[in-house]
């Protein structure tokens, strides 16, 4: 049986680089689920490139960071921000190669404590790179920095997804 493909939403007109849809030089990464993983499809450009031709690793880790960050919020409704991530680039990332970015949960036995993994693979499904992370959740009036109006309207994009 063919997993189905579930769009996630996301907020509108935040700078986010890696998912806003208001910064001009973002990403804008659009997420899917696809059974027990969160999705985003991509093709960096020369303007994401470190060596010439090969997409800069503070980019890859960005898209690492991101899906691991997206997948836990999905799935477990909780505000977090990241403690550390572990990277293993495997084979370059060439400008210019569709590639598929997957994340999963590892382990959420231990809030505020969640532990995720993803992985970058290309159109061949070739693994190209991949990575662990450790996040933290943090209570809404914790985030201090955060404009209240901000923080609602993530409260309001939680209740959208699914319940887990």
């Amino acid at each position: 049986m063919k997993e189905e493909k579930v769009l996630i939403p996301k907020l509108e007109g935040h700078g986010c680089f890696a998912c806003g849809t208001a910064n001009p030089i973002g990403l804008n990464l659009e997420f899917y689920s696809l059974g027990d993983k969160v999705c985003t499809e991509i093709t960096l450009g020369k303007h994401h490139e470190g060596w010439d031709g090969v997409v800069h690793g503070g980019i890859i880790s960005t898209l690492l960071d991101e899906i691991m960050s997206w997948t836990i919020m999905y799935s477990q409704k909780v505000f977090l921000v990241t403690r550390h991530m572990n990277i293993k680039y495997v084979k370059p990332v060439l400008v210019g190669t569709p590639l598929k970015v997957m994340g999963k949960i590892v382990d959420v036995s231990k809030p505020p404590r969640f532990m995720g993994s993803a992985e970058i693979r290309d159109r061949e499904n070739r693994l190209l790179v991949k990575g662990s992370g450790e996040f933290v959740s943090i209570a809404k009036d914790k985030l201090s920095t955060i404009p209240d109006d901000l923080k609602n309207q993530m409260v309001s994009l939680f209740a959208r997804f699914p319940a887990s």
